[in-house]
């Protein structure tokens, strides 16, 4: 049984911002890691056709787009996406810091399965104006 010392694990680049470090683990059916986003970071509103998500936030606020809803994220709360749903956040803070698994797998990256919305103009205004 691995245990993975975070504190010590090294970040890497994101695949698809590689301007952004998390800590990602990948296992046999799910992918995990920690991510750290500053203003500006966050990933613009996409949809995962094949990853169901969980966020566990350890640091910050958030609004969350959840389909056609925006919702307010704290520290401590627990965040569920499911697979196909469109979804995106906005700091509140200048940090946030939180923990994700994903799954299924794939090849342990935690932008794989990431998919462009067509409307992205109209849903982040929504996210911006929450």
């Amino acid at each position: 049984m691995p245990i993975y010392k975070a504190n010590e694990m090294k970040e890497t680049p994101d695949v698809k911002r590689p301007h952004i470090s998390m800590i990602q683990y990948g296992g046999d059916l799910i992918k995990a890691g920690l991510v750290t986003y500053y203003q500006g970071d966050a990933p613009p509103p996409h949809y995962h056709p094949n990853d169901e998500q969980w966020i566990y936030m350890l640091e910050g606020d958030l609004a969350v787009l959840l389909g056609e809803e925006v919702e307010t994220a704290s520290t401590g709360d627990i965040i569920y996406i499911p697979r196909d749903i469109v979804h995106g956040i906005r700091l509140l803070n200048e940090k946030c810091r939180f923990f994700t698994c994903k799954s299924p797998a794939g090849s342990g990256g935690l932008s794989e399965d990431y998919t462009a919305v067509d409307n992205l103009e109209m849903l982040t205004e929504k996210l911006n104006n929450h």
